[in-house]
């Protein structure tokens, strides 16, 4: 009797956060889009345009994801309770294990639309850049970005993401002073904005012969990479410009032809850098480009009541606007934004950053 009665609770409650799903997610507006989007791809006409072809095939895979799997969901949902019923009619307890069995996959299947919808925001579903720049400290703070980088390569391969490196800048002894890496995967800006701030690295330093403890600090910006056009003005006469030559991996133009560009935005001092192409223009356009993006997302921020964590990631790469303290002689990596402390330190600079992000993400960050 109990174990019918929680079954039907489980059912009611799967019911309940499915209306609030399609309510939150807009389902509704969201069908009905897809069938126009089904119906612009008929027309022969839309063929003979690439870029509104490729436009709408990218809405209508973010629209079938959200109205595809709520629709498997209340099909399950309303199989279960009419096999719920037949085991209530003809008195067949040994329905009810099937029905336990498929409540768990329901519950399974509603927490991955669930957690989808953090990623409702604009330009969630976005590829994104993703600067890692060291603080002071030298040797410390460049040896520092380098294992951030590394962390977050392993968790970019663990998630099946793609990465192309944009721009990076060697240490003079080891690590990188700094590296632009462009992130391409589904909602690859939707999970990872919220890594954006500094990182704090406590630890007994390998390069002071004293093994004294030092503390580094290396910042993180992510900002997304958009496909329509971003209108934001930026006066000319505001940046400056800067050619040289390629320093990192990139072929025989290598520290032969001054193709890399820098360009940094004066009152803002945002910098963006790019030398992976061989070409001076292409890689100019590249650096152009995602100096918009940056500064949109800046922009963003900022009307989001943001803005004192962007600034002070961009400018003062110390105690402030800190996300997370690696230290490793407490075997100890703690979020200061959601609380959230792991004790398996290398773990995580492997890439075990999920329940960071996660639950970020599920505060609203």
């Amino acid at each position: 009797m109990q174990e019918k009665k929680n079954i039907t609770n489980q059912i009611n409650q799967f019911i309940q956060r499915v209306k609030y799903l399609k309510r939150y997610l807009e389902y509704n507006k969201k069908r009905i889009r897809l069938k126009e989007i089904n119906y612009e791809l008929l027309s022969p006409n839309i063929w003979k345009i690439q870029k509104s072809i490729q436009k709408l095939n990218k809405e209508k895979s973010k629209l079938y994801f959200i109205v595809n799997n709520i629709k498997k969901v209340e099909k399950k949902i309303n199989e279960t309770i009419f096999f719920f019923r037949l085991s209530i009619e003809e008195k067949d307890s040994s329905i009810l294990k099937d029905i336990l069995l498929e409540l768990t996959k329901i519950e399974n299947k509603i927490k991955n639309i669930e957690f989808y919808s953090m990623f409702s925001r604009k330009n969630d579903n976005c590829n994104c850049y993703m600067d890692i720049q060291s603080g002071s400290g030298g040797t410390e703070a460049q040896d520092w970005a380098q294992m951030l980088l590394r962390m977050y390569l392993k968790w970019i391969e663990k998630k099946k993401f793609k990465t192309e490196i944009i721009a990076e800048s060697s240490g003079e002894i080891v690590g990188i002073k700094s590296t632009t890496i462009k992130i391409f995967g589904k909602y690859a800006f939707g999970w990872l904005r919220t890594e954006t701030g500094v990182h704090r690295l406590i630890r007994k330093s390998p390069f002071d012969s004293g093994k004294r403890r030092h503390t580094s600090f290396s910042s993180v910006f992510v900002y997304p990479d958009i496909d329509s056009p971003i209108f934001i003005d930026i006066d000319i006469s505001d940046l400056r410009i800067d050619v040289y030559r390629s320093s990192g991996a990139g072929g025989q133009h290598v520290n032969k032809t001054e193709s890399a560009v820098r360009i940094t935005h004066l009152p803002t001092n945002v910098v963006t850098q790019c030398q992976n192409n061989r070409s001076q223009h292409k890689n100019k356009e590249q650096a152009m480009k995602q100096m918009k993006a940056k500064l949109y997302e800046i922009q963003k921020q900022k009307k989001q009541d943001e803005k004192k964590i962007l600034e002070k990631t961009k400018s003062d790469i110390t105690w402030g606007s800190q996300i997370r303290s690696y230290i490793l002689d407490n075997s100890k990596v703690k979020d200061l934004r959601t609380g959230i402390e792991k004790n398996d330190v290398q773990s995580v600079l492997d890439g075990d950053l999920d329940d960071f992000i996660e639950n970020s993400l599920k505060m609203g960050l």
